[in-house]
């Protein structure tokens, strides 16, 4: 009887609306070793996948393109990913999507038409449409990456940062844990936001200004006194009851964003904290400080 892919192996389709990226992050993940496959159709899936099973593969693991071009695209999808679950097999699922007045500019930019426009249907009609029919597909979504404010160099280190380190191939929920400034904005992947300006700011204290929530200085002056030491054991103890509560409703991925002024201090102390908690538990986690060097 055939074998799954090895802990070590990873299944990954990317897909989104078009426009947004889905080519530069297959090229990423050739690079990481991945072998990839744009434009494959949902129901070849499975059987790209047993080609794979109980062999010992160079690759660490497959990257597959898909999108709306393909006829009949999501019920394929449906279809395929309920067969590899019967043998076990846990497909990643990374969806790129942008603002819609990205994508009209890239494409004002490149000349391409998008693959929904025709006689009757404009651009702009497209996009909408297009967001509307795989919104199925992004609510169950691994990972959302919104490529809005990225630039190719971007989007290649947060595919990088995400998949080069240990994979997680099995089965389980997958945390992300993003430290942010609210004076940059809420990040639009996030599922729960933490907002932690009310702790003492060590932006004020010139000693600790020039250093980072990495820095044991600053965590210390954060959470060794109220109200951080208590706010502190109180989200690691909800965040330990309530993620495995969202993984017996069968999601695939949490993205937690801290916040604070301005995501330096404050945010990545607390977002360090997290990650290293959740990675003890066992959780597959993720870490990300998204405005680090602005803060």
């Amino acid at each position: 009887m055939a074998q799954a892919p090895s802990e070590s192996f990873s299944v990954v389709v990317v897909t989104g609306l078009s426009g947004s990226g889905k080519s530069t992050a297959l090229n990423v993940f050739e690079d990481l070793g991945y072998f990839c496959v744009d434009g494959l159709p949902a129901s070849m899936l499975p059987k790209l996948v047993a080609l794979f099973l109980g062999k010992d593969s160079k690759h660490r693991g497959l990257a597959l393109g898909m999108d709306l071009r393909q006829h009949d695209f999501l019920d394929q999808w449906n279809d395929a990913v309920q067969e590899l679950s019967v043998k076990g097999i846990f497909v990643r699922v990374l969806f790129v999507e942008a603002k819609a007045s990205t994508l009209m500019r890239r494409y004002a930019t490149t000349r391409r038409p998008h693959p929904l426009e025709n006689g009757e249907m404009g651009l702009e009609h497209a996009l909408v449409k297009e967001r509307a029919m795989l919104a199925p597909l992004r609510k169950d979504a691994e990972l959302v990456l919104d490529t809005s404010e990225y630039s190719i160099h971007d989007l290649r280190r947060m595919i990088q940062e995400r998949f080069s380190a240990k994979e997680h191939a099995g089965q389980g929920m997958r945390v992300h844990v993003i430290s942010f400034g609210f004076k940059y904005g809420v990040p639009a992947e996030a599922d729960l936001v933490f907002d932690l300006r009310f702790l003492p700011n060590p932006y004020f204290v010139p000693d600790l200004r020039p250093m980072s929530g990495k820095d044991a200085p600053v965590a210390d002056y954060v959470f060794q006194s109220e109200p951080g030491l208590t706010f502190k054991q109180k989200l690691l103890e909800f965040l330990q009851y309530l993620l495995p509560m969202y993984a017996a409703e069968g999601r695939y991925r949490i993205a937690v964003a801290i916040g604070c002024t301005g995501g330096r201090h404050r945010s990545v102390a607390m977002s360090e904290l997290l990650f290293a908690s959740l990675r003890d538990t066992g959780y597959s986690v993720t870490l990300e400080h998204r405005h680090f060097d602005l803060g």
